[in-house]
């Protein structure tokens, strides 16, 4: 394959899933560790990419970019429904569960919809819709009020003072990007800290988030790599940061995207 056959594959891979591993492109084009850096680095000075720690996303993908929800929704759609599904062992009926923003958080509702004797907790529109248009007398859900953001989240300090005021047996949160050293972030300040009272309401905080977001930065931190104390995420995670996340999470579960029992790997 010439190099510039191969620089097309992946460009269409980034724009497809929007984010792409070095690992998994040395297996996909069966070519060297070097040569897909030294095709990354080209790609990225033509300005069709930008590089992040083990990978690459699509451009312009800067620490406070925050994409809608409908852009969001139609990435990595296999990935989470894998690991909505094997969020949603970690639910009992009976539970008080707290629900972020996000297109993982709102396709993990759609399975808790069917869970009875529940009490969800949520900051997310559509997470709210969701209930709502499939009512039942053994759920409660509250919205709390605030500001709307891109991702169809509220935040600011209505919402901080609304998850304040309640105590959640577990928090699923999504994120825009994890990375070893600045943790789970976010491109929206607010947000961040909206999130963050979710995480102190909780007793068990859970992060549920695709193999594309390891490595990818927003402008603030939400928590440490160390304060999840489940992190569930997919297969198309090389191995390498699994044992990194391993270290430092309570427990990781990896899913395999192609199963459809969310069963992990």
């Amino acid at each position: 394959m010439l190099a510039s056959q191969r620089r097309t594959r992946i460009l269409e891979e980034v724009r497809r899933s929007g984010a792409v591993r070095v690992s998994a492109l040395v297996a996909n084009l069966g070519v060297s560790d070097m040569t897909i850096r030294r095709d990354l680095e080209v790609l990225a000075q033509e300005g069709q990419l930008r590089k992040v720690h083990g990978g690459a996303v699509l451009p312009g993908g800067r620490s406070t970019e925050e994409p809608g929800f409908a852009a969001k929704s139609n990435r990595q759609n296999a990935e989470k429904e894998a690991i909505a599904t094997a969020a949603l062992r970690l639910v009992e009926p009976g539970m008080a569960l707290g629900l972020s923003g996000g297109t993982t958080t709102w396709t993990f509702a759609r399975l808790l919809r069917d869970v009875p004797d529940i009490t969800v907790v949520t900051n997310s529109v559509q997470v709210a819709d969701l209930f709502s248009g499939q009512p039942r007398p053994d759920q409660t859900v509250v919205l709390t009020g605030g500001i709307r953001t891109p991702s169809e989240a509220l935040v600011g300090p209505f919402a901080v003072a609304a998850i304040r005021s309640v105590n959640l047996d577990l928090m699923f949160l999504g994120v825009h990007g994890m990375d070893l050293r600045s943790g789970f972030t976010t491109p929206n300040l607010v947000e961040a800290e909206t999130d963050r009272a979710f995480v102190e309401a909780s007793r068990r905080f859970v992060v549920l988030a695709d193999h594309t977001k390891f490595g990818v930065l927003g402008i603030s931190t939400i928590a440490g790599i160390e304060a999840a104390d489940v992190l569930v995420t997919d297969s198309g995670l090389p191995e390498e940061d699994r044992a990194a996340l391993r270290e430092r999470v309570g427990e990781l579960i990896v899913v395999d995207a192609e199963s459809t029992n969310g069963s992990p790997v």
